[in-house]
């Protein structure tokens, strides 16, 4: 996914953790959350960045290069955003006196501001999601407040706005440059430009809470997660854990100078009790409490869950839209909220006859191993592991030693390369944690044009989930140098143990791959402009698309081999295993797919009521679990309590992106299966319309540009066995 931080309104692409994400300006609430910026080109070279004696060693403020991540400290927070919020705005009041403002003399020079904002507050959102503690986690709630007010004022900032009417007239602007105006003219709607004082007051208002509450969510989910753990002494409550399982909570108890097995809601250590525990009572045991995060006491997401509803739908009311979803769909490629979800549930009435067949399969294969049959939502990992296991002869866990880390890593960069022509080379830099590594990304000339950092493995103090942010776009700075882009990849995988390298599910290495993707989108974009430069300006039910079609590279029998090798002995995965994997890919695919098609419906289904009682989204997801779901959740889960993706990610009234750019990745790799998956002049002609273009124009006009067509399902329900 594509993360979600709040950057600055004003030249500023937004984005969100593609989970947590993008465009020109900041649009508030509702310019899709994160932001990225320049780098590896020095700010540019103006007087009045002098930085005041008391911030001179503050490394939130040295913009020559990569960011000192390792020296960042909370005290250095409130006071750089503070004062980058200050020569921002003031910027934005003297540039916006110009009779004449022209792309030069308004825009880059505007948009050089906002970065060196962006820049800090990306370095500051990254280091909230990866390395939280109490006193940082305080100094972002401030600097996040101070932030909210500054976004809403230059949202609604009237001669800005001028200013950008003005540069829609000028002559000669090219591709990017128009449509970064463009979004930026929509930002402003959004932001709340046209409405009168009193309106505005309360817009902004509103802006300040809902940050405030999605910052609380996510707080709670992470607080909710740590929270909980389960020691257990005996070894024959665990029967059926693998050895790496097992492995991994003894040194978690150790580390906690505890004796036993300790286990917690991390998903790698929740995943292996679901998936392999033959102790029906502690799958349930555990499912009850990966279910119920967030859902009592202080770390209770329900009432601000009910708070944000309410409050998005009172800002949509404001903006003149009918609910929360039409507002959302201004940015995105979807006409109406109709048309969602007639796509929605146009798929869950192909999808759902094969949901219900693969749970009747697990139910006979209950029967035929003794299992109850009356099967609850614990059991269907379990079984399903087993099943695949006797019927394919596919065990995941006896997988990993042929997925290890550093070769799924070297795999998918050699494919990257085969398919785009770059090259990755591992370089040092300052890092957030001892774990993290970082690269530089060359052309075919060996040029140097983007990096990125990796941060795999789960830990205390880490959001949960895995997601790619760009910490720096590329762009054209008003003195002329060019900003190289740089990401982050977030990943939340099992840390080495026992002196084994970190061993990755094949479900794990289908993450790195889908994030991955998001990087390339990132990095090997063209434009110069980085208001809609790599995943910004794109519309957010495309934005997986790269992503989502790279993970089909790690179903291909020609590309398998190229990341599976044994990590002890070299040896590759056998060809017999190769087959089996593949031949078990569509296991169980209606019950994936309906799944989320749960979420989609669950999030679509919010943001178009216009009454939001308390505890709605309990009630809502309570009707989908009983019309749609072929085996419903129990009363007492509580799903939309941890779906950070639409309380705090930036996928509000979008979760159906997935979905959607799951047929424009279905589709679009049917022209790779054609051509050969690694034939290089389509993987050139996907990187010359899709990747290096960026958010400059249309997700449809790039699909066709690449396909020829518009898009088609069919493919999609063929490539998961409903067809």
């Amino acid at each position: 996914m594509v993360a979600t931080q709040q950057k600055p309104f004003v030249f500023i692409t937004t984005r969100t953790p593609i989970m947590q994400r993008r465009t020109f300006l900041k649009i508030s609430a509702f310019a899709l959350a994160a932001a990225h910026f320049p780098a590896f080109a020095q700010s540019p070279k103006h007087s009045s960045y002098a930085i005041p004696a008391a911030l001179q060693n503050n490394p939130l403020l040295d913009f020559s290069d990569l960011p000192r991540f390792s020296q960042v400290q909370a005290a250095h927070v409130v006071p750089a955003i503070a004062f980058l919020i200050k020569e921002y705005r003031q910027q934005i009041e003297q540039l916006s006196k110009q009779p004449a403002p022209t792309w030069d003399s308004y825009y880059l020079p505007l948009a050089d501001y906002g970065n060196r904002l962006s820049r800090a507050w990306s370095v500051v959102s990254h280091l909230h999601s990866v390395r939280d503690t109490p006193d940082f986690r305080t100094a972002y709630s401030q600097a996040e407040n101070q932030y909210s007010d500054f976004d809403s004022w230059a949202g609604m900032h009237q001669a800005s706005y001028r200013a950008f009417l003005q540069l829609k007239k000028q002559p000669a602007l090219n591709v990017a440059q128009t449509k970064a105006i463009d979004d930026a003219l929509l930002g402003f709607k959004l932001s709340g430009v046209a409405l009168n004082a009193a309106q505005q007051r309360r817009f902004a208002a509103i802006n300040k809470r809902l940050a405030a509450l999605s910052t609380r969510f996510d707080n709670q989910v992470k607080d909710s997660r740590m929270a909980w753990e389960k020691i257990i002494s005996n070894p024959n409550d665990l029967a059926g854990l693998p050895e790496s399982a097992l492995q991994a909570a003894l040194e978690s108890a150790k580390s906690k100078g505890k004796t036993g097995y300790r286990f917690t809601l991390d998903y790698p250590s929740y995943i292996a009790i679901q998936t392999y525990a033959k102790n029906r009572s502690l799958r349930e045991q555990s499912y009850r409490a990966y279910m119920t995060q967030a859902s009592a006491g202080k770390t209770n997401n329900s009432p601000v869950i009910d708070e944000i509803l309410k409050l998005r739908q009172e800002q949509a009311a404001l903006l003149g839209f009918k609910n929360y979803a039409e507002l959302s769909l201004a940015t995105k490629m979807a006409e109406s909220p109709t048309q969602v979800l007639d796509f929605l549930n146009d798929l869950v009435q192909k999808v759902r006859p094969k949901a219900v067949q693969d749970l009747a399969d697990l139910r006979d294969f209950a029967a035929e191993k003794g299992e109850p049959t009356e099967l609850q939502l614990w059991d269907l990992n379990y079984l399903a592991n087993q099943m695949k296991a006797e019927r394919y002869s596919v065990d995941k866990e006896l997988l990993r030693p042929y997925f290890p880390e550093q070769r799924v890593l070297a795999g998918l960069f050699d494919i990257a390369q085969r398919l785009f022509g770059i090259k990755v080379q591992a370089a040092s830099a300052d890092v957030w944690h001892e774990d993290v590594r970082f690269y530089r990304v060359f052309n075919q000339q060996n040029q140097h044009i983007a990096s990125f950092y990796t941060d795999l493995y789960a830990r205390e103090h880490k959001n949960g989930g895995a997601w790619m942010n760009g910490l720096i776009d590329r762009a054209k700075l008003s003195d002329g140098s060019l900003q190289l882009p740089v990401a982050l990849l977030v990943c939340n995988f099992s840390q080495p143990v026992a002196g084994k390298p970190s061993l990755l599910l094949h479900d794990e290495a289908i993450t790195l791959f889908h994030e991955f993707g998001h990087c390339l989108h990132h990095m090997l974009t063209q434009v110069d402009v980085a208001a809609v430069a790599g995943t910004n300006g794109v519309a957010w039910d495309a934005v997986e698309f790269p992503s989502q079609l790279l993970e089909n590279w790690c179903w291909n029998a020609d590309a398998l081999p190229l990341i599976a090798t044994h990590y002890e002995t070299g040896e590759p995965l056998p060809a017999e295993w190769l087959h089996k994997i593949l031949s078990a890919k569509n296991f169980q695919a209606g019950q994936f797919m309906l799944r989320q098609l749960e979420y989609g419906l669950l999030d679509f289904r919010l943001h178009t009521q216009t009454q939001h009682p308390a505890n709605a989204a309990t009630r809502v997801n309570a009707s989908i679990q009983n019309s749609v779901a072929v085996l419903p959740e129990p009363a007492w889960a509580r799903r939309a309590n941890t779906f950070s993706h639409i309380f705090s990610g930036g996928y509000a009234a979008g979760y159906y992106s997935y979905m959607w750019a799951d047929v424009l990745a279905a589709d679009a790799f049917t022209r790779f299966e054609q051509d050969g998956v690694f034939n290089r002049s389509t993987g050139k002609a996907f990187a010359d319309s899709v990747l290096a273009a960026g958010g400059s124009v249309a997700a449809m006009e790039l699909f066709k540009q690449f396909q020829g067509r518009t898009p088609d399902a069919t493919a999609l329900l063929k490539q998961n066995g409903i067809l």
